[in-house]
């Protein structure tokens, strides 16, 4: 799976790329590309943002900046997804880690509106609240896409988590492990019994009442 990420701060992810479940793809399961929007910008001193028209605080990416920057790595736009990290786009799902992806990051004031309706496919949030920029969505996304790739993590630690198929899209049961019993806080009896059956018959029912909250 290749999955470009094009930002002003390529560095910030080094130490992502250090740790499980990222290192353990990286240049097999997926090739991670980190492209910084200085290296292609078509002003001088390596400017990417400027302010905006009509007034106000902040910087704004500038639309020729981005469009320089797809252009150089793949000759346009191109046809798969390219996603907008930004506040105002939809809510980050389980479906969308699962692929592949071009995501576009900005700092401080955000997008160009051009960027958002000519150069991006979609524009995804990972919260109702303001960061500074996009790198740490963006490192949220590769996270979850990477630990859903061959050799990431255990083969069988994927299954029955939240938004699993096998818990019908809901989210994980409550988990529990030593002491059994904790300044008086107890384990439920069902996970000692050694009953399986109706251990998996507690973990589902768990599971279908903290989705329904």
């Amino acid at each position: 799976m290749q999955l470009d990420v094009f930002t002003q701060l390529p560095h910030a992810f080094g130490w992502l790329t250090e740790q499980r479940p990222l290192a353990a793809v990286l240049g097999t399961e997926l090739d991670l590309r980190l492209l910084n929007y200085r290296d292609t910008t078509p002003l001088r001193a390596g400017e990417v943002d400027d302010e905006p028209y009509g007034g106000g605080a902040g910087m704004v990416l500038r639309v020729d900046v981005v469009a320089a920057a797809l252009d150089a790595a793949y000759g346009g736009v191109p046809e798969h997804r390219v996603v907008a990290l930004t506040p105002q786009g939809r809510q980050l799902d389980q479906r969308t880690v699962e692929e592949r992806l071009t995501l576009l990051s900005s700092r401080f004031e955000g997008f160009d509106e051009r960027i958002l309706t000519q150069l991006a496919s979609d524009a995804i949030s990972i919260g109702p609240y303001v960061l500074s920029g996009g790198e740490l969505p963006a490192m949220v996304l590769l996270d979850a896409i990477a630990r859903r790739l061959p050799g990431a993590i255990r083969d069988d630690s994927g299954s029955f988590e939240s938004f699993s198929p096998e818990l019908e899209g809901g989210l994980e049961y409550p988990q529990y492990t030593r002491p059994a019993e904790f300044r008086g806080w107890c384990v439920p009896d069902v996970l000692l019994s050694g009953d399986h059956r109706r251990i998996d018959e507690w973990r589902r029912e768990q599971s279908r009442a903290r989705s329904l909250r």
